[in-house]
């Protein structure tokens, strides 16, 4: 916990009298009235030590360290140590924006190295210095894509993360109109797309947010057919995926976007999120946000630079591919560090860990009575239809010491108790074990 500096009213006064406020509430001005919290505010100060155990007590209401079967977007993968020794190193933890790269050396190569990774990852030709999170990334490609092809409409499956549809949304508001595909058993209906001439791209998510791997000879004979009506496949996969799925480069995408927090990121109340973004060659300068490139200096040293940064703040407004104005440094430098430590063996270790034990779970629930799971293909995730409310099972789970799965219905519209369950390399054969236990006597 961070030391606190306490102020009395008279250091209030003194500061408010200097900055030519009347009072505290005057500094939420610009709050609309309706939304300001009324209640008051407990006046009495308390001592550093008081304070730290009340903020303790709070705290320790919370549950941490248990077993985790929750998914949709965010994995609770092993985090080796160096990561976090690594990021807390001041030099990166402060690092800002490397616009001057003779000070900037280690930053640039860190992010020129998470560049290297994405695109060995995707297969795709070039990486971009990373997004805010996978939702922002895929809403980036969709306009990326309207860019490139100079059309105004967006084909998205309804198997994508509906959490990430909505972000697509807010992002595209009236520049690009969203229609959708729909879906057929767990997977995107590719075989009843109406591919008509003013489409701008067809989006897709493998594994998808059933966690159904998609079709990919499908997908590839879709690219095909698309490329000759100048229409972009943009494809979102979770990158730990691709260490023992094809890189969504062999079936045909344009544009890859992620979700990073699998790379080394922690599940700290959602987060902190990475967006992973990469694409052809031929679109380098439609890419949003930073690109680091290798270069030499004057005397042939290797050496790190921005290669390309297409912002508003850089360039003509008209010329610029968006406005974001940060990278997820910090995070891309965790990810970069997790590959590092692991390298191509351990991250498919990793990989096939989760797969593995995904279907074990899914095999043993797929034997219990009123239970049915998913008909696809899948990699760590999988759903699973139930007789009851997914709720009652996680708070069955909870008491077990045990988070649950997610209750689907909370974001797709159904008539069903669809229940998603994620596994990874950290599950233990006794936690799934438990779960099935719990959901048996439940179901009974």
């Amino acid at each position: 916990m961070n030391h606190y500096i306490p102020n009395d009213k008279n250091d209030q006064k003194k500061m408010l009298d200097e900055i030519g406020v009347s009072s505290i509430d005057a500094l939420f001005s610009d709050i609309p009235e309706m939304v300001r919290y009324k209640k008051p505010i407990e006046d009495n100060a308390l001592s550093e030590y008081t304070l730290k155990q009340k903020l303790k007590t709070l705290a320790d209401k919370n549950t941490s360290g248990y077993p985790c079967f929750l998914g949709g977007g965010f994995y609770d993968y092993y985090i080796p140590s160096t990561v976090s020794h690594i990021t807390s190193i001041s030099e990166f933890n402060t690092a800002y924006t490397p616009y001057q790269p003779e000070i900037s050396q280690g930053t640039l190569t860190a992010i020129f190295e998470f560049q290297t990774a994405v695109c060995e990852l995707s297969g795709m030709d070039v990486a971009n210095a990373s997004m805010y999170d996978g939702a922002s990334a895929l809403a980036e490609a969709v306009l990326m894509a309207a860019r490139i092809t100079k059309k105004k409409k967006a084909l998205l499956s309804k198997t994508i993360n509906p959490q990430h549809i909505d972000v697509v949304k807010t992002y595209v508001g009236g520049k690009v109109e969203l229609a959708y595909i729909d879906e057929a058993d767990f997977l995107t209906d590719i075989d009843n797309i109406d591919l008509t001439d003013d489409l701008a791209c067809i989006v897709l998510q493998t594994p998808n947010f059933y966690g159904a791997i998609e079709d990919m000879d499908k997908i590839k004979n879709l690219s095909g057919k698309i490329a000759d009506k100048k229409t972009l496949l943009i494809v979102s996969a979770n990158p730990m995926s691709l260490s023992v799925l094809k890189p969504p480069s062999s079936y045909g995408a344009d544009i890859y976007v992620g979700e990073g927090q699998p790379l080394g990121g922690a599940l700290s109340y959602g987060g902190a999120a990475l967006g992973l973004m990469a694409a052809k060659q031929k679109y380098v300068r439609q890419l949003p946000s930073r690109i680091a490139g290798k270069t030499n200096d004057k005397d042939g040293k290797t050496g790190y630079v921005l290669t390309l940064q297409t912002r508003e703040q850089h360039i003509k407004r008209e010329k610029a591919t968006s406005n974001i104005c940060s990278n997820q440094a910090l995070n891309a430098l965790g990810a970069i560090v997790y590959l590092t430590t692991l390298g191509e063996k351990g991250l498919n270790q990793a990989a096939v860990s989760s797969l593995n034990k995904a279907h074990y779970l899914a095999d043993r629930l797929s034997k219990l009575n009123g239970i049915s799971v998913m008909d696809a293909e899948f990699f760590n995730e999988f759903t699973v239809d139930l007789p009851i409310d997914p709720d009652d099972i996680n708070k069955a789970l909870l008491d077990k010491g045990i988070i649950g799965g997610f209750n689907l219905s909370k974001l797709v519209d159904t008539d069903k108790n669809r229940y998603l369950l994620a596994l990874s390399d950290k599950t233990q054969k006794a936690d799934m074990d438990e779960l099935i236990s719990v959901i048996e006597k439940a179901v009974k």
